[in-house]
């Protein structure tokens, strides 16, 4: 049994794996891997992927996980997306020690594998080309038509395989093919291609090869090569699951394992194909991969998400045997409840609208105390400066309140965080726009502990700084990607048609003094607005750039409420 096993969630693939442990299958051993493409940057969806293959490897006593590049198709992978996975998967919190491994480490022995196949009579040389092969595999419900070179000598098969290798031949002239059956219901078994040429320098092997395996036949090897006990992996595989078992059979290798496919994710208001989010990069969509609107994990990392966020994220939602698309809601909430803890409360104005409290002596400055986290005692306080003049969110003013508006508002009262009660008395306008520019208003000298003696109420509380000695910064608002929930839906249309325009506002903002030894990559609730987090790749002593990271407004928590009621 797992040591942990009584207190995680229990899903089928930790059911599976405590079965295979009480049958002592592989001698009672727990291996997985991780094995991601380095042909783009890892999303959310491999963050899944990372939690579960890391993750039931540490819950079992001696298990172990390796991080495993399948890199074998050089004409798509760079040496930098190697680098910021391993960043990820480390920042995520996980850590594969001496068990690194590439799929390039092993291309010798694939080599033979792929000629013991074709000694076998399992494999052959095809030299049709690529839409040929296409138009011959038939469809769902027509069976696929043999190769004319199907029945190639073994000895011919050898020869010419081993002058693909050499380089005699150009990109397309060969593929090796397995001799499966062409009129399999699974397309996959029609004869798949096991090896390809193409004449491209390798990100390790340099131009050792211009002959490479093909995923399916690379990856199943070097899951039975590291010795790997359950290739866990998303469903879109399960066809390939029969492949899988077939190269491993034919072989009759030392360790067959046990692949099982579970549901991808799938998140609302984005796309989690690389393929897609390639296409955003390279578009200039995006800044980058690590835009922070990006459903990327180095995009998460720059928003202000934390990894504890996605670790619990990844455990919420579970593992599951069908595909769903999960609400970003939830995602949104895993953030706000890590931060609610560990993040200090700061104040800053995003829309500024100067205050000026007439009976407040000038030249007068006080150092108020404030909590750093309500939560949290232990956290502390910090001094903030309050003056006669002040900013005030422009939102916290209306000149006309309607119904339920309990902000400021002509002759009305409210508390200032931290401060006094005031009470507006004029409001200045600006001749050409009729905006309100200026508020003008009196204080309360006996109501700094927030509260008035003689027992009066007000209705809301509102966050400001003080004019004199707020740092201006930059505030950079972020929305959903796309505007529609599910932007894959429509198979017809560009997905980047539902691209939202407004996915990011970005204003110029004033912050409390206390901000200006803040670091890159720390994180704060500024009051009512939100968690932020300062850049932490354009933000340096003299500039700083502050991300949103998730507003206030909880949307999964109303969720759950709503769904209770429904109950």
């Amino acid at each position: 049994m797992t040591e942990t096993s009584d207190r995680l969630p229990s899903n089928f693939i930790r059911t599976i794996i405590a079965q295979d442990l009480k049958d002592n299958k592989n001698e009672g051993r727990v291996a997985t891997r991780f094995p991601p493409e380095p042909n783009g940057y890892l999303h959310i969806g491999h963050a899944k992927s990372i939690c579960l293959n890391f993750g039931v490897a540490a819950e079992n006593k001696g298990g172990t996980c390796n991080l495993r590049f399948d890199d074998t198709n050089p004409s798509k992978e760079e040496v930098e997306y190697v680098e910021s996975i391993k960043e990820d998967v480390r920042w995520l919190g996980f850590h594969w020690g001496d068990r690194l491994f590439y799929a390039s480490d092993y291309f010798e022995p694939l080599y033979q594998h792929a000629v013991q196949l074709i000694k076998a009579g399992k494999a052959y040389v095809c030299s049709l080309s690529p839409d040929e092969i296409r138009e011959s595999r038939g469809t769902l419900t027509e069976p696929g038509r043999n190769s004319p070179y199907r029945d190639r000598s073994v000895e011919e098969n050898l020869d010419l395989f081993q002058r693909m290798r050499a380089g005699e031949f150009r990109d397309g002239d060969h593929v090796l093919r397995a001799k499966i059956d062409m009129a399999s219901p699974n397309l996959i078994m029609r004869d798949p291609t096991l090896y390809r040429i193409r004449k491209v320098p390798h990100h390790r092997t340099g131009k050792d090869w211009c002959i490479y395996p093909m995923y399916d036949f690379a990856h199943c090897l070097s899951d039975s090569i590291e010795g790997i006990t359950h290739s866990l992996c998303t469903l879109e595989f399960e066809n390939n699951r029969q492949l899988y078992d077939w190269i491993l059979d034919e072989l009759d290798v030392d360790c067959h394992p046990r692949q099982i496919e579970f549901a991808r994710l799938n998140l609302s208001y984005t796309v989690l194909s690389k393929r897609k989010l390639v296409e955003l990069v390279q578009g200039e969509h995006m800044s980058g991969w690590d835009d922070p609107r990006m459903p990327t994990i180095s995009g998460l990392r720059r928003r202000g998400y934390t990894p504890e966020s996605i670790r619990n994220f990844c455990e919420r939602i579970g593992v599951a045997r069908r595909d769903s698309t999960v609400d970003i809601a939830l995602l949104e909430f895993s953030i706000r409840e890590d931060l609610n803890i560990q993040a200090p409360r700061v104040m800053g104005v995003l829309r500024p609208l100067r205050v000026v409290i007439d009976n407040y002596p000038e030249g007068q400055v006080e150092e108020l105390d404030a909590q750093n986290n309500p939560g949290d005692p232990t956290m502390g306080t910090r001094k903030v400066p309050f003056s006669r003049v002040l900013y005030i969110e422009q939102d916290d003013f209306m000149e006309d309140p309607v119904k339920k508006f309990f902000r400021l508002a002509p002759g009305r009262e409210v508390r200032l965080r931290y401060a006094y009660y005031i009470k507006c008395v004029k409001a200045v306008k600006d001749e050409k726009t009729g905006r309100v520019v200026e508020l003008h208003c009196t204080y309360d000298p006996k109501t700094r502990s927030g509260s008035s003696p003689d027992g009066r109420k007000v209705k809301a509380t509102l966050h400001w700084v003080s004019a004199a000695h707020a740092i201006e910064a930059e505030a950079r608002l972020y929305d959903h990607l796309f505007l529609k929930e599910n932007p894959d839906d429509d198979k017809d249309v560009d997905f980047k048609t539902h691209l939202n325009p407004n996915s990011l506002e970005i204003l110029s903002f004033f912050v409390e003094p206390s901000l200006a030894a803040a670091t890159p990559g720390s994180r704060c609730q500024f009051e009512r607005l939100g968690y932020f987090c300062v850049d932490p790749v354009e933000s340096s002593g003299k500039s700083l750039v502050f991300n949103r990271t998730v507003t206030l407004r909880d949307t999964w928590a109303k969720i759950q409420k709503n769904q209770q009621k429904k109950q």
